[in-house]
């Protein structure tokens, strides 16, 4: 069972002995504890299929789970998708408008709301651009400033930056780790790209093939905020071997 009851004051969303069989008998996940404190970023990386995307569906209420709970105030609960999934119609103004509108925020609240948000994800300009007029990034930068607008303590990511080639992806990793120490919520991201995992986390843990599992948990020591450069230097390096071969054992 799942409960969207508050978790501790030091806890912002906790994973409970988590198991997911789906009604074709397939076992997604078995017995997947772990939390997550607010100022922590953590990373699921696993092989394709292990269920990493599951889990954040099972945080958010989209699924529920057929063994163990997850305890998570879901009131303000941030989710960032593959996709950006933003409304074709709509400006890039009026997407980031969306949730604070759908949360009955008066006009005037959230129109300052979504020009802060716009600011900080770097799309001052823009805010009259349609979607089919932004690059990948830009749209995912939308994306991302349409949940800030309700400050959400904890934001689930769900392979946001897959789809967008190697440079603006680590701008992307760049600007969302800054957003992170800046806002100080409780993230949970999912991604396959080791360097991505390790460049933006507080800590990474690796699932094993399904039925998806937690096989190894790697604390990050690397100081916010993180420069580029990060990505190569020696201890970076060694890190990402490590959960590399952590990886690689998984199958």
């Amino acid at each position: 069972m799942s409960t969207a009851a508050a978790a501790t004051a030091t806890e912002s969303l906790s994973f409970e002995q988590i198991g997911m069989i789906f009604p074709d008998g397939t076992e997604a996940i078995q017995d997947v504890s772990f939390s997550i404190r607010k100022g922590e970023f953590v990373t699921v990386v696993g092989p394709s299929g292990c269920g990493k995307s599951t889990l954040l569906k099972i945080a958010s209420g989209l699924l529920e789970p057929t063994a163990g709970r997850v305890i998570v105030d879901r009131d303000r609960l941030g989710y960032v998708f593959q996709d950006a999934t933003l409304l074709p119609w709509r400006t890039v103004r009026g997407n980031v408008e969306l949730l604070a509108e759908l949360h009955g925020i008066p006009k005037a609240e959230r129109a300052q709301l979504a020009s802060d948000a716009i600011s900080l994800v770097g799309l001052d300009g823009f805010e009259g651009h349609y979607p089919k007029s932004l690059s990948g990034g830009m749209r995912m930068r939308a994306s991302l400033a349409r949940t800030l607008t309700l400050s959400p303590p904890i934001f689930l990511f769900d392979e946001p930056f897959g789809a967008v080639d190697e440079i603006t992806r680590e701008h992307l990793n760049e600007e969302t780790q800054q957003l992170f120490q800046r806002e100080g919520f409780a993230g949970l991201f999912i991604t396959h790209s080791i360097s991505e995992a390790v460049f933006m986390s507080t800590r990474v843990l690796v699932m094993s093939s399904r039925p998806g599992r937690i096989i190894a948990e790697f604390d990050v020591p690397f100081g916010y905020p993180r420069s580029p450069d990060l990505r190569f230097d020696a201890d970076f390096a060694r890190l990402s071997g490590e959960v590399s071969h952590a990886l690689r054992g998984s199958h």
